[in-house]
């Protein structure tokens, strides 16, 4: 394993608790991966959300950002890490820890 934590972010809540891990985690040396879906699609619209680039590989679930009728730019995402939930297979896989919210 190569010293990465992923996080998976499935509710509309806590995103304050998620930059603060992901800042620790990034401070640590850690790789991190964080990937939005269902409820959790909605944090990528909170200014605050911007605080998470250059600090983890950020992913969003397509199916989930589109069903909620969202849509646009989400700052540090680009247009393949919008994905299905193979990327969050991919990450549970890869990651040496994986937390969820």
């Amino acid at each position: 394993m190569n010293d990465k934590l992923g996080i998976v972010v499935g509710t509309d809540q806590h995103l304050d608790w998620v930059i603060k891990l992901a800042d620790a985690a990034h401070a640590k040396g850690k790789n991190v991966e964080i990937f939005f879906t269902g409820f959790g699609v909605h944090l990528t619209q909170r200014p605050e959300f911007e605080k998470l680039v250059g600090k983890a590989k950020l992913s969003v679930c397509d199916v989930s950002f589109r069903g909620y009728g969202l849509s646009g730019d989400v700052p540090g995402v680009g247009f393949k890490d919008f994905a299905t939930q193979a990327r969050n297979a991919e990450m549970m896989i890869e990651c040496d820890r994986y937390i969820t919210f």
